[in-house]
């Protein structure tokens, strides 16, 4: 039944019509920027436990969307796989607050917005990938390392103006300043072996390849390469790096997370605060981090048998997100001003 509702619902055009769906009992309907396989299976859970029914459309501006049907959205809550695009709905006016101890007591305080407007669901760290044969354990440690001179020409990233880097920048910025951070991020330019381009997965094969020594990825897509079925290669990628959580002796890795936040007029807020709530259960939490190789957001969930593997127990940085978020212009500006792209 829900496949044929969400098929339906889908159909609809942006405005008037999609309130069709809004009317019927017990459903909740959900904006998804994350993919199917990562989502579905905690829905099943959630639809099997309360019998509300859930409703998802996925894909790409939807926060666009929900801003151009206004009060007449169907949306209930946004689900995403960054804070860059809670922060964009948020600023937009197109959220609203949850008071839910279930939330605030299970959701530590750097990982949901002070005003309880979004939550994190689930987190991922940025991290340096390190060749095996060409970087002696211990050589790098921290984030401040990256533009030593000793690593000219050995370094590989993705573009600095992709919302994952620019979140790292503007934690450096939060952490100390923007002078020291565009004189950090002239260094890091400096060392790159190429042109930033492609995903980060990309980054790892370049290391593999022989064409830098250390990258800059986050920790989750160590597990999707090393279990690719599909793309066997990337396996090989994978054996081929040592993953080093900066900082652990002083502030801790850098953070992300994936979330959701409750649409301003979501039509029925009851079934989408009772799927928030879901969502941080120790069921949930446990799937949704294992099925994409992230961390439970809620302290003391079990970690898939992948992470406790190869990456273990390390320090967080807790720095709020929301101070990060507040540095983000900032940090794409210093991008433009030493020209890190090109």
């Amino acid at each position: 039944m829900r496949a044929q509702t969400k098929a339906i619902w889908m159909a609809l055009p942006l405005t008037g019509a999609l309130a069709v769906s809004s009317v019927q009992a017990e459903e909740v309907n959900i904006y998804s920027y994350r993919q199917p396989f990562l989502i579905e299976p905690l829905l099943e859970a959630f639809t099997a436990e309360t019998g509300i029914e859930a409703n998802v459309v996925y894909g790409d501006g939807l926060v666009e969307r929900m801003e151009t049907e206004g009060r007449n959205s169907p949306a209930d809550v946004l689900i995403t796989p960054n804070t860059t695009i809670l922060m964009s709905a948020y600023n937009k006016g197109l959220t609203q607050a949850v008071d839910s101890d279930v939330l605030t007591d299970n959701i530590p305080a750097q990982y949901r917005a002070d005003d309880n407007h979004w939550f994190g669901l689930t987190t991922r760290a940025r991290i340096i990938y390190a060749s095996k044969e060409r970087v002696e354990p211990g050589e790098i440690t921290t984030y401040e390392q990256l533009a030593d001179p000793e690593w000219e020409g050995r370094l590989c990233t993705r573009s600095g103006k992709h919302s994952y880097n620019l979140s790292l920048f503007a934690s450096m910025i939060a952490h100390h300043g923007e002078d020291y951070t565009r004189e950090w991020l002239e260094g890091v330019k400096d060392n790159l072996a190429r042109r930033p381009q492609g995903n980060d997965r990309a980054q790892v094969k370049a290391i593999y390849e022989g064409v830098c020594d250390i990258s800059l990825g986050n920790s989750y897509y160590f597990g999707a390469m090393l279990t690719n079925q599909e793309a066997p290669e990337q396996q090989d990628w994978a054996q081929s790096v040592n993953l080093i959580f900066p900082n652990q002796d002083d502030r801790g890795a850098h953070m992300f997370i994936s979330g959701i936040a409750l649409s301003e007029h979501a039509p029925n807020r009851d079934n989408a605060v009772a799927l928030m709530e879901f969502m941080v259960s120790p069921e949930a939490q446990f799937l949704y981090a294992q099925d994409n190789f992230e961390f439970p957001v809620r302290p003391g969930i079990e970690r898939s048998e992948l992470i406790n593997e190869y990456m273990g127990e390390f320090k967080e940085d807790p720095l709020s997100l929301t101070t990060i978020t507040d540095h983000v212009d900032e940090a794409s500006r210093l991008v433009d001003e030493v020209a890190y792209d090109f």
